[in-house]
């Protein structure tokens, strides 16, 4: 296991980016980023590429995924330490993984992963070679059927399978009690009869197979929650751990909205109406609203957004940059916020956090 030492990050220092005031666009509400966002500053520094970090309840703990070996271009977990700045690499170094968790009080870390994939080796040694070449590749989520749901301690050495069922198993997070577990899955295509048309389907698009899935936090009863014919994915728990907020995409996979869902998978509800990209769904811990990205300003650019958790209000733009900011989520005290963004020199996507303006939320969606 390998681990190295960034500062620790719980500051307020002064704002190191400015913002541009915001423009008109669709049925949503604007405020400048400056009104939510205080002391931005940059998380990741030694890493090429990171993102996707989650905390502890108690806020001692930050993981996330990042690529920083050179015998491996695919991301890794890793766990910092928020006191010491220490980070510990937890996940096995062979493979892809991707979606982290943190377990609410014990400590265990919940993340996918494609190392027992005997064909492991050889993906990362051809992704190699094919950045060697200079070859352009469009941006695409890979849903390689060899992902698994894993748990392992804090150091990475005692790792178990929870899912061992062939298909897409990823976006993991436990609930807030850590007794259960939502994730995303196809694994209906690799197990199950399909119809032609549902076969036919999955060919064209792999992701169109992916649902909703619950169950034990040990890996047991797992039960499917959502029942379509395209995307849902992105799980999260409500603070109070009753329900379950997602993104669904659209038949045609370019547009995506929010919802959410009681843990049975009742009550499913649309939060947003944008009609563009709506994802990575975040609820803050107020349990009052849900901050998410969304690329309604322009096909490339995604801005952080929020929206009351009844879809009742216009949604609020947080962020104002041009190029990526998504996958956000609130410190557990809800007094911070981090997210990924590529507003770097080289573009490349990393973390970044900032102070939380938690009552002018409230006040932008006119909420108590």
């Amino acid at each position: 296991m390998k681990n190295y030492i960034q500062t620790p990050f719980f500051t307020d220092s002064a704002v190191i980016s400015s913002f541009l005031l915001p423009l008109a666009f669709l049925a949503v509400s604007h405020a400048g980023a400056a009104d939510f966002i205080t002391g931005e500053q940059q998380l990741s520094t030694k890493e090429k590429r990171a993102g996707e970090a989650y905390y502890r309840q108690d806020m001692k703990w930050m993981v996330y995924q990042a690529e920083l070996s050179d015998d491996n271009p695919f991301y890794q977990i890793f766990l910092k330490n928020i006191a010491s700045g220490t980070v510990q690499q937890v996940s096995p170094g062979n493979g892809k993984t991707t979606c982290a968790w943190v377990h609410p009080a014990q400590e265990k870390v919940l993340f996918s992963s494609t190392h027992e994939d005997v064909g492991a080796k050889a993906k990362m040694d051809a992704e190699i070679e094919r950045r060697k070449s200079g070859e352009r590749q469009s941006y695409a989520w890979d849903y390689d059927e060899f992902y698994d749901i894993y748990e392992t301690d804090f150091t990475g050495g005692k790792i178990r399978n929870l899912t061992k069922t062939l298909g897409y198993d990823a976006e993991a997070s436990w609930s807030p009690d850590g007794k259960l577990i939502a994730f995303a899955s196809n694994r209906r295509a690799y197990t199950e009869k399909l119809s032609d048309e549902e076969a036919a389907l999955f060919k064209a698009n792999p992701s169109a197979m992916i649902d909703i899935y619950i169950m034990d936090a040990d890996g047991s009863n797992v039960k499917r929650l959502t029942h379509t014919k395209t995307y849902d994915g992105g799980p999260f728990f409500s603070p109070d751990g009753k329900r379950i907020v997602w993104r669904r995409f659209s038949e045609n996979g370019r547009d995506a909205e929010i919802f959410t869902m009681n843990i049975d998978g009742t009550d499913q509800k649309q939060i947003t109406r944008l009609n563009v990209m709506s994802w990575a769904p975040f609820y803050h811990p107020s349990g009052k609203y849900v901050i998410f990205a969304t690329n309604v300003h322009g096909h490339r650019n995604f801005e952080l957004y929020i929206v009351d958790v009844d879809g009742q209000k216009e949604p609020v733009r947080v962020t104002d940059k041009e190029g990526f900011d998504g996958l956000p989520v609130f410190t557990p005290d809800g007094n911070y916020l981090t997210w990924t963004s590529d507003r770097t020199p080289e573009k490349k996507g990393q973390l970044f956090h900032g102070k939380w303006d938690h009552q002018k939320a409230l006040e932008s969606l006119s909420l108590k």
